[in-house]
């Protein structure tokens, strides 16, 4: 199937006010297990490949057309993005490449130059009818990004969305990036906040670092797209380390990659399907207070 496009996934998820898993692709594995996790619950998904992962692979293109190959091949509903980009020319590579969407995040830049280079993204973006996601207030785990007591000001990204004209915001409400343990405290006012502030679907970065409840309740107070990395980079890691541990023989790394694709694909499905769950009763009364 062709990939799907990013917009039509977000303004559905937010039309029915549930979330959307944005999956991060680390390699050729963790792509097919999250096309695997789609088709298993007959649920979209969006690949997530970060300019983190680009630095990894040495440039976009080899992991980008191996990603879209495996979301080409399968009959799930795929979308790909770029995730994080600070650098401008490869949010303009991404689209050339034929993503969905991209996400600039200009959040280290002071308000005034984080409007003007969002513009230029968008201007290119749109002319091609990629979506864009921007970042307003800082996500922390990667130097001042979503750090604690850093928060996102819905009057300020109402005026940021307005200026820009981005189609996603994400916000900082208490996650941070990189986390291993599921401690986060969320601003779920504030979350009910920004999203009567804004037109746009609102994004929570960091989610591995929040609880399965929390995410539930971001959801029914106003998050479309729930962004994961870490989280299932630990489920991959410990089914390696578990199957080397009991294998130490092995060098065939097929069977140990195979034994965290394996693990991946089950955390993912239970997650898309977590996120699924409408919502609309709860975040409507939620609106009402």
């Amino acid at each position: 199937m062709p990939l799907v496009s990013t917009a039509d996934l977000m303004h559905s998820a937010a039309s029915r006010q549930t979330g959307i898993g944005a999956f991060n692709v680390i390699h050729l594995e963790t792509a097919e297990a999250l096309v695997a996790a789609a088709e298993e619950t007959q649920l979209p998904v969006i690949l997530q490949i970060s300019q983190n992962c680009v630095t990894y692979h040495g440039g976009l293109e080899p992991i980008a057309r191996a990603t879209i190959a495996v979301a080409a091949a399968s009959q799930a509903h795929v979308a790909v993005h770029l995730d994080h980009a600070e650098d401008e020319e490869l949010t303009r590579q991404a689209i050339d490449l034929g993503f969905g969407s991209v996400m600039f995040d200009g959040a280290k830049l002071d308000y005034d130059r984080n409007v003007e280079a969002t513009i230029r993204v968008v201007d290119y973006a749109h002319a091609n009818d990629v979506f864009v996601e921007a970042e307003l207030g800082e996500i922390g785990g990667k130097d001042g990004a979503h750090a604690p007591g850093v928060r996102t000001d819905p009057e300020e990204a109402r005026r940021f969305v307005s200026e820009t004209g981005v189609d996603a915001l994400a916000v900082a409400v208490g996650s941070s990036h990189a986390m291993t343990e599921r401690t986060a405290s969320l601003d779920l006012d504030l979350i009910g906040r920004l999203h009567a502030a804004v037109p746009v679907p609102l994004v929570l970065h960091g989610s591995s670092g929040v609880s399965d409840e929390t995410i539930v309740s971001a959801i029914r107070s106003g998050i479309t797209k729930v962004n994961v990395s870490t989280h299932l980079n630990r489920f991959f890691t410990e089914a390696v380390r578990g199957y080397l541990s009991a294998h130490p023989e092995v060098v065939d790394s097929r069977k140990y990659l195979r034994e965290g694709r394996t693990a991946v694909a089950g955390e993912a499905a239970r997650l898309l399907a977590l996120f699924a769950v409408e919502q609309a009763s709860t975040r409507t009364e939620t609106q009402r207070r």
